[in-house]
């Protein structure tokens, strides 16, 4: 049960980061406070790479929907790191 829990998590955490385009496109006010939105989500990315990874060694959760997850939300962590390290370096954080 609990590894089927973390799963699913690690599964809407993969998902979630999609979440930007709708509201960057459709509202304005996400337009607004891009400055804040963009290192949220990013700090949000970094999360679920670290959470997976986690889950994945110490909560010794290796089925393959879990292994997906893995991989992408990896990926995610990289880009959010990314992410940051340029609004840093622009001085926009």
């Amino acid at each position: 049960m609990k590894n089927k829990l973390l799963t699913a998590a690690c599964a809407v955490m993969t998902c979630i980061p999609w979440s930007i385009l709708p509201l960057r496109i459709y509202t304005q006010w996400a337009l607004d406070y891009a400055h804040i939105m963009i290192p949220c989500y990013a700090a949000f990315m970094i999360f679920s790479g670290i959470f997976s990874i986690f889950t994945y060694t110490a909560g010794n959760v290796k089925n393959p929907l879990m292994k997906i997850c893995l991989v992408i939300n990896s990926a995610y962590a990289a880009f959010g790191a990314a992410v940051i390290l340029m609004m840093i370096a622009q001085r926009s954080v």
